[in-house]
């Protein structure tokens, strides 16, 4: 099915990405350029082993907790009007460890995040 190009972002259609055998990605004339996927060379290095680790066990720990506190996150993001949701914030704290940001999170939104 064909869409007109401005009306993609409205519909909310975004063409990046992979897509089956395809990946996509917006050319800076801002056009979609469509390329069969490249598989890796190589395994992947310790460095991005260890990254995918990271994220993975930032997600479990997301889901080790309780929905009241999934929900906590998800109204902090919302009340700070963050450009990012509950479970971004959750893991950019556990990859990072900032509690000076999520301290000042707590602030603007008189939520408790993290245990004192």
């Amino acid at each position: 099915m064909w869409t007109p190009p401005h009306a993609r972002p409205l519909l909310g259609l975004s063409q990046t990405g992979d897509l089956g055998p395809f990946t996509i990605y917006t050319s800076k004339r801002r056009k979609p350029v469509w390329f069969t996927k490249s598989p890796p060379t190589k395994p992947p290095s310790r460095l991005q082993s260890h990254q995918r680790n990271l994220f993975r066990m930032a997600a479990k720990a997301w889901q080790q907790q309780s929905p009241s506190t999934r929900a906590k996150w998800m109204l902090a993001a919302r009340r700070a009007k963050l450009y990012v949701n509950g479970y971004t914030l959750f893991v950019y704290y556990q990859l990072k460890r900032d509690r000076p940001a999520i301290a000042t999170i707590e602030r603007l939104t008189n939520l408790q995040l993290l245990p004192t």
